[in-house]
């Protein structure tokens, strides 16, 4: 869930439903820095999960992420409540077809675990990058701008107190899978993006070091 420092900075009418109608614009810069910084993968889920409308702001602010030519490439599916178990059928079958062709077979114990995959939140958001031809604007390009976009939704739903982890893993571009969400042969899923709430203490991060990793150029 959000720190006390954000929360008391975002106020809302409802602690939920109108939690994307921020109240105070007193946040500092130093604030919202040292938010994004704290942010945390949690990778088993709850409910409460976000409403509908507070998913629906969370997409908008995916959708402004960087998009050169405003190709919009990507697409995004909410699935929750049963449905998490249809999804599970299909990486299944995607595990199953997978092991075959490598000449194997899907043991019980890796079924078992497979099919209960997306029941580790109560709401999955795949988003998927679906790539349109432009002489100026490449495919890492927008596989990128999808990557910025499923960053900005995990913010947006951390703004209104939810948990995420970003999942993609060996089964998410299998054949099975991509024919579960219509997805064509030369576009991405590129992210599946779990969502709820985590009620234990948000593990802290440690200093982040940019030492190594970033190098100044000044001119004269």
């Amino acid at each position: 869930m959000m720190n006390n420092t954000l929360q008391d900075e975002f106020e809302t009418s409802d602690q939920r439903a109108d939690a994307t109608q921020i109240q105070s614009a007193k946040v500092s810069d130093e604030q919202v820095i040292n938010w994004i910084k704290s942010r945390r993968s949690i990778g088993n889920l709850s409910i409460p999960a976000p409403t509908k409308r507070q998913l629906e702001a969370a997409i908008e602010c995916a959708m402004s992420a960087p998009d050169h030519k405003k190709l919009q490439p990507w697409r995004f599916t909410v699935t929750q409540g049963q449905a998490r178990h249809e999804l599970g059928r299909a990486l299944l079958a995607a595990a199953q077809a997978k092991a075959l062709r490598e000449g194997s077979e899907l043991d019980e114990r890796s079924a078992e675990k497979t099919l209960k995959m997306p029941l580790r939140a109560p709401v999955i958001i795949t988003v998927v990058t679906r790539m349109r031809y432009h002489e100026k604007v490449p495919a890492f390009e927008q596989l990128l701008s999808s990557g910025a976009a499923v960053q900005n939704l995990i913010l947006a739903l951390q703004a209104q107190g939810f948990s995420t982890v970003w999942r993609t893993g060996p089964l998410a571009n299998e054949p099975a899978v991509k024919s579960y969400f219509n997805v064509g042969a030369e576009d991405y899923i590129t992210a599946f993006v779990y969502v709820g709430s985590s009620h234990c203490a948000m593990p802290a991060r440690g200093d982040i070091d940019t030492q190594g990793f970033v190098t100044y150029q000044n001119g004269l």
